[in-house]
């Protein structure tokens, strides 16, 4: 596979509590260059990562992030707020506990609440495999396709673990076909990459792909 095909499918990621304007600008900078399908960032910083792009490259950003357990009404509030200052493209962390206390209704209900809070920008739904059941994810797959929302996504990359070739499979296997994969976390390399994308991923969460690329470049 092409490189460049494979930086189309990252969404090239700068999530750390310590990530400065300069380093969001260098991000957006690196996106831009490579031809990323988004930047995911800080929701503090989409504003401005908005404006310095000017259309060039989709501004990506998190809610209810890492830990998912914000009420519906903040997510929703997140999200709209997201979208208000220029977010393309919402990535929401579901409510782990509610699953597992089987509250299926009230998950698919919040997220069909956030999806239309999006405004129509895309939602990609985090269910934090590495806390899931087999059977829990497969779940997570369902209410997903019925929602509404555009992805399902592995991982948060904050909760101990990240993608994996059997995670993402198991999504292939599972979702519907109006719902599409995005893999994240713990994404090392091109090798890495390849696999995912083969699995059935459209979509990357990673940082290091592009740092792989330039140091392809040195």
């Amino acid at each position: 596979m092409e490189i460049k095909e494979i930086l189309r499918k990252c969404d090239h990621t700068l999530l750390a509590q310590t990530a400065t304007w300069a380093e969001i600008r260098a991000v957006c900078d690196d996106g831009m260059k490579y031809g990323c399908a988004s930047v995911c960032i800080p929701a503090s910083y989409v504003r401005e990562a908005a404006e310095y792009v000017a259309g060039k490259l989709p501004i990506c950003t998190v809610i209810g992030f890492p830990n998912g357990y914000d009420t519906t009404a903040a997510k929703c509030f997140m999200a709209a707020d997201a979208v208000q200052n220029g977010a393309d493209e919402v990535d929401m962390v579901i409510n782990v506990g509610w699953v597992k206390d089987s509250r299926w209704d009230e998950i698919l209900q919040e997220i069909r609440a956030v999806k239309e809070a999006c405004g129509g920008k895309l939602l990609k739904v985090i269910i934090e495999t590495c806390f899931l059941t087999n059977a829990e994810k497969v779940k997570m797959c369902e209410i997903v396709t019925a929602s509404g929302a555009d992805y399902i996504k592995t991982s948060t990359g904050f909760g101990g673990g990240g993608a994996t070739r059997e995670d993402v499979a198991l999504m292939a296997s599972h979702v519907g076909p109006n719902v599409k994969i995005k893999a994240a976390g713990g994404i090392a390399d091109l090798q890495d990459a390849r696999d995912f994308i083969a699995l059935g991923a459209s979509r990357l969460g990673t940082s290091r792909i592009v740092k792989a690329v330039k140091a392809m470049e040195e």
